[in-house]
């Protein structure tokens, strides 16, 4: 039997990855698998390799993320980290979306129940895991 919060969350997951890519970056750098383990373990809903990689490669077409390469391990491996214009994306996308809460919790039409810090901001979405 479907679960419908589940399949909600995934939902809003799925509207949300880029802006949850760009919160993760914004921490620190980081390979895809890397960001894979991470949304994870945060919250519990896999993205595979198939998801997220063309979603680095669209953000790092857009100059949001750059890349460099890691030679250092055993096995070379592509680092994202965000540009100063991922940066300004991820804000501008933070203050709308808490906009878009603040209206509807105003008009009363619905209460969101959100990952939000004690400043009722929705940074981060991503605790520290």
């Amino acid at each position: 039997m479907p679960n419908p919060q589940k399949e909600a969350q995934t939902k809003l997951m799925k509207g949300l990855l880029d802006l949850v890519v760009l919160q993760l970056l914004n921490q620190q750098p980081m390979h895809g698998y890397q960001i894979i383990t991470r949304i994870r373990k945060s919250f519990g809903i896999y993205f595979g390799p198939s998801t997220i990689y063309p979603l680095l490669g669209t953000l790092e077409k857009k100059g949001r993320v750059r890349s460099t390469w890691n030679m250092d391990t055993d096995r070379p491996r592509k680092v994202y980290s965000l540009t100063n214009d991922g940066k300004n994306l991820l804000s501008f996308t933070e203050e709308s979306l808490n906009l878009i809460c603040r209206r509807i919790n105003m008009n009363g039409t619905a209460e969101i129940a959100v990952a939000q810090d004690h400043r009722n901001t929705f940074r981060p979405l991503i605790k520290n895991v």
